[in-house]
């Protein structure tokens, strides 16, 4: 059974870039057709000029498709990675997942297993946090966690966060270690894995299905007082 898996991210200076490649890696080993999407730049050019990493990495990335709702819509699973910023994601992903309203309404997201990565700056620089923060978010869409959790040996490796991969740049600004994209490979190939026995087990439906219950808990939120 081939399933598809949309891993979106937002990246600065390229770190979360190069872990969003390895869980794509991860997902298409297990045998997922794969979408691998960049959110859109909200920061000016002139402070991405600033930092030479971040104008190199920005220039670099152009050829990665930008994340449309689309590949919310087309995918049976989803990964998202963002950097830390003050323990939660950074704004380019926050406003791209809140265009993701209406998909939500129509049930579109429902049922549906994900998983995320991040990176910091420092060791605890709010990686866990950041990844918790994105939880709320898959916690109202009534999507499935599929957190790496102390599963294989490559998470111990990597550093030991069940609650996702998580990178830590340093002040050189380094990008991803082998072991931590191990890491990431591995989390991209257990959440393939997990939505293929889910959706043959019939245990995923078609989110679309939900869409009435959906509108109806938004219409009975919407008529009581605040």
């Amino acid at each position: 059974m081939t399933v598809k898996v949309s891993v979106i991210y937002y990246s600065a200076t390229g770190s979360v870039h190069a872990l969003a490649q390895a869980v794509a890696e991860g997902a298409a080993s297990a045998g997922a057709e794969v979408r691998l999407r960049r959110v859109a730049e909200l920061a000016p050019a002139s402070a991405i000029d600033e930092n030479p990493l971040w104008r190199r990495h920005a220039d670099a990335a152009g050829s990665i498709p930008e994340a449309s709702i689309d590949d919310l819509a087309w995918a049976d699973a989803f990964a998202f990675g963002t950097p830390t910023r003050f323990g939660a994601p950074a704004a380019q992903l926050k406003q791209f997942i809140d265009q993701a309203g209406g998909l939500w309404h129509e049930g579109g997201l429902a049922d549906k297993p994900v998983t995320a990565f991040t990176s910091a700056f420092n060791r605890h620089g709010g990686s866990e946090a950041t990844i918790l923060s994105l939880g709320n978010v898959f916690y109202h869409w009534g999507a499935l966690i599929v957190p790496p959790g102390f599963t294989d040996p490559v998470v111990y490796a990597a550093g030991g966060n069940p609650y996702g991969t998580s990178h830590v740049t340093g002040p050189t600004g380094d990008g991803p270690d082998t072991a931590v994209l191990a890491a990431a490979r591995y989390q991209g190939q257990r959440l393939a894995q997990i939505t293929i026995r889910l959706l043959g087990s019939g245990r995923v439906s078609d989110a679309g299905a939900h869409g009435g219950n959906a509108r109806e808990a938004l219409a009975a939120t919407a008529s009581r007082p605040a």
